[in-house]
């Protein structure tokens, strides 16, 4: 589930509706106000922090600006609760979907924030990726054919003509993500792939073509080794933010599985 952060710029109702209704009403220090309805400091506040957060600086000039957007939101709501719009079935129904988008964000953020990724889990997790790159990665293409007999006559065909694996990966080839590259994989360590691919991999030369082709559950595979090198891998601290920010999304997965397996949905 992707939940989306809720725009800084909301409506007046939305901040007020069943979130903080009593507040907006007896805020003390008004910014301003309405045919006798104020404006709440706290909500000038939220709005400042938002444009804050998007790069704007905290300033007298922002805040009057932030003022008089309000001031206008509040005219404008006035008359549309006073035309009745706020009761129409696609605005009372747009409201709890962006109610919930906030509350569901702000009990995310809470629950990253009392739940903190360790640097020991950190240091773990990338000590694990640095066991899976291995030594070596490696810039291989392949050609993917559904069936054994046409992946002979392919292997065939390139020990006649060599120089024709990017030609005939674009015409054959059953992966349409490498195809328009004649075949091209990059770089990747063996365990990027499905271990039959990984291990007849390691096993190339330079320049040398899988024979027998390798089959997985993809189909037959004729790859090529093209290159090797040393497995380049980035510094820890480099890296930790990334880490962090993964370790963080999966453990808020798992959260929401979790929730899912113990409600009753029926």
């Amino acid at each position: 589930m992707d939940i989306s952060s809720v725009s800084h710029r909301l409506s007046v109702a939305l901040l007020c509706f069943g979130i903080s209704l009593t507040a907006c009403a007896q805020a003390a220090d008004p910014v301003a106000k309405v045919n006798g309805t104020a404006i709440p400091q706290s909500r000038l506040d939220a709005m400042v922090k938002g444009a804050a957060a998007q790069g704007q600086p905290d300033s007298p000039e922002l805040r009057g600006r932030v003022r008089d957007e309000l001031i206008t939101r509040e005219v404008l709501m006035q008359e549309a609760v006073k035309k009745g719009t706020d009761k129409t079935p696609d605005v009372v129904s747009q409201l709890e979907i962006q109610r919930q988008s906030l509350i569901i964000q702000a009990f995310l953020s809470d629950y990253a924030r009392t739940n903190p990724v360790s640097d020991a889990d950190m240091r773990k997790e990338y000590e694990n990726a640095k066991t899976l790159a291995g030594g070596k990665e490696y810039k291989a293409r392949h050609i993917l054919v559904k069936d054994e007999a046409e992946a002979k006559q392919i292997i065939a065909q390139l020990k006649k003509a060599p120089a024709s694996f990017e030609k005939i990966a674009g015409e054959k080839s059953e992966d349409t993500g490498s195809k328009n590259r004649g075949g091209d994989l990059d770089w990747g360590a063996p365990a990027r792939y499905v271990k039959p691919f990984g291990d007849a991999l390691m096993k190339l030369k330079k320049g040398q073509i899988t024979d027998p082709a390798v089959q997985s559950q993809f189909g037959w595979h004729i790859i090529r080794l093209d290159d090797e090198r040393a497995t380049k891998i980035p510094p820890f601290e480099d890296v930790k933010n990334n880490i962090q920010q993964q370790m963080q999304q999966q453990a808020v997965q798992k959260l929401i599985a979790d929730l899912r397996a113990k409600a009753k949905i029926e």
